[in-house]
C-alpha cells in the first residue's frame, strides 16, 4: 500500500487507515468472515482486505457496498452532510448581508 498513498497528505492517509479499521472491526464484531463480507459486498476478498487497509486505490462504490452489507449505509450518506460542515457554514455566515433594507416600494423586495 505504501505506493498507492505516496503523495497523499498524511491526514487523509490517516483517515483512510482509521476507516479501514473501523471497517474490519464493524465485521468482526457481527463475526461476518471475509470471504462471507466480500460476496455480499459483491466483490474480492483481496479488495476487502484492501478496504480494511484503507488503500485509496479501491473505488468509493466497494466502500459503499461494504458500509451497505454493515448496515451502515446512512452514516455514508452523512459524510459531507451541510450540517456537519463547519468551515462552509462559518463561510456562508460571513456572506450574510449585515443589514436587510426595503425596498422605497415598501415590499420588502429589492
Amino acid at each position: 500500500m505504501a505506493n498507492n498513498i505516496k503523495g497523499l497528505p498524511v491526514p487523509v492517509q490517516k483517515a483512510l487507515r482509521k476507516l479501514g479499521q473501523d471497517i474490519s472491526d464493524s465485521r468482526r464484531r457481527r463475526r461476518i468472515p471475509m470471504a462471507l463480507m466480500a460476496e455480499r459486498a459483491n466483490i474480492s476478498r483481496a479488495t476487502l482486505g484492501k478496504i480494511e487497509r484503507g488503500d485509496p486505490t479501491v473505488s468509493l462504490g466497494g466502500y459503499a457496498a461494504v458500509f451497505f452489507v454493515l448496515g451502515l449505509t446512512e452514516c455514508l450518506g452523512d459524510l459531507v452532510d451541510a450540517s456537519h460542515d463547519l468551515v462552509g457554514r462559518q463561510l456562508e455566515e460571513e456572506s450574510l448581508p449585515k443589514r436587510i433594507r426595503l425596498s422605497s416600494k415598501g415590499n420588502g423586495r429589492e
